[in-house]
């Protein structure tokens, strides 16, 4: 049987790429055949990872970059077109969700820094890539958002805020790159990663969802690689949930 989501010869960017989703989503697009383009602000994770995709035939670069600094990131994309060429797959996954006291008593400083992670940085990194595919060959943008965006809560209001925004960037990032670039968003909900292991165990329940459960971390892989893959040739500017039914 043919394989649905083969991705030989094409080259994948992460953003936080070195755990959690991302991680599991750089080693789906190595096992289909990509080489990756790691990349979270510390080198050593991210090298860790890269070490594990040669070990899968596939080629992999590391590169440490704060993605909330346009600076960064426009040094950053230099070095991976340097590196391979060509990036085929973009995957806006780094992030970050802090919870807030009070919206009173959220700080300015706060504030800035998760939507600059969330937000900024995201659509920074869409202009500069998504501009590249759509003068080359085309390609896929991923935008991990959040249920956060669609069922915001008090504290979270900044992060939900950004992930909203993302959600919407993405639809004009579709329209701005298109046809050529296809722009998707996954919109995860709880995930068993490393960031749950602060959570309650009630919280890690997760019974409100319609599965009554969090997610597991490889459940994102499936969502990724279709939206990465040819086979979503007629899907972009849609938010896909992978959330176990928010409640």
């Amino acid at each position: 049987m043919t394989d649905l989501f083969d991705l030989t010869g094409k080259v994948a960017l992460v953003t936080g790429g070195s755990r959690g989703l991302g991680y599991r989503m750089v080693k789906a697009f190595a096992e289909k055949g990509a080489d990756v383009f790691i990349t979270s602000r510390k080198i050593e994770t991210c090298e860790k990872v890269a070490a594990e995709v040669r070990t899968l035939g596939r080629r992999a670069v590391a590169c440490a970059c704060n993605i909330a600094n346009w600076a960064e990131l426009d040094e950053m994309v230099e070095a991976a077109y340097a590196a391979f060429g060509k990036i085929d797959i973009l995957v806006n996954n780094a992030g970050s969700s802090p919870l807030a006291p009070s919206s009173l008593e959220t700080s300015e400083q706060l504030f800035d820094r998760i939507v600059s992670l969330n937000f900024k940085g995201p659509f920074r990194l869409m202009s500069l890539v998504g501009s590249r595919m759509a003068a080359g060959e085309g390609g896929s943008i991923i935008n991990i958002s959040s249920a956060g965006a669609l069922r915001p809560r008090p504290q979270i209001a900044p992060y939900a805020g950004a992930k909203a925004a993302l959600n919407a960037i993405t639809e004009a990032f579709a329209f701005e790159y298109g046809p050529k670039v296809r722009v998707n968003a996954i919109s995860p909900g709880r995930f068993l990663t490393d960031v749950s292991k602060a959570w309650s165990e009630e919280h890690k329940l997760n019974r409100t969802a319609a599965l009554q459960r969090s997610g597991r971390p490889e459940e994102i892989v499936t969502a990724a690689l279709y939206l990465a893959s040819p086979r979503s040739s007629f899907t972009t500017g849609s938010v896909v949930r992978v959330d176990g039914g928010i409640a």
